[in-house]
């Protein structure tokens, strides 16, 4: 529809996730925050809200998680033209785990260690050693 708007999506642990529009027309920055999905599903069954950032220290702080996930190299996808999705070009990037940075900072920000944190590393378990539990 449109040579100026880029989509990507970000694929991970949480489900739920921030939809933040930034637009960016001669000089004038805009930024948003909405609620849905914009799929027909959605906006025709539900209630949805899509409303302006105005507070400038929020609006930092937005812009500060915006610049983390557009520089995600582990979990991105661009959706092309015909609607598929290609991986992010890694090459000559500092790998990114944007999911994983913005816990980080949310750890450090309540004051904990985050070297203390568990590894969140999905490991499957080896069919040979798989013993379910009784009931």
């Amino acid at each position: 529809m449109s040579e100026n708007i880029r989509v990507r999506s970000i694929i991970g642990r949480f489900l739920e996730h921030s939809r933040i529009f930034y637009y960016y027309n001669d000089g004038q920055e805009d930024l948003f925050l909405a609620s849905a999905d914009w799929m027909p599903r959605n906006l025709d069954r539900r209630v949805e809200i899509m409303f302006p950032i105005e507070d400038e220290a929020v609006r930092t702080r937005i812009m500060q998680v915006l610049d983390i996930q557009l520089n995600d190299t582990n979990r991105s996808r661009l959706m092309q033209p015909d609607g598929s999705y290609i991986r992010v070009d890694r090459r000559g990037k500092v790998p990114l785990d944007c999911q994983i940075a913005l816990c980080e900072e949310a750890v450090i920000a309540a004051g904990e260690d985050v070297s203390k944190l568990p590894e969140r590393r999905f490991v499957p378990v080896e069919a040979e050693n798989y013993e379910p539990d009784e009931i």
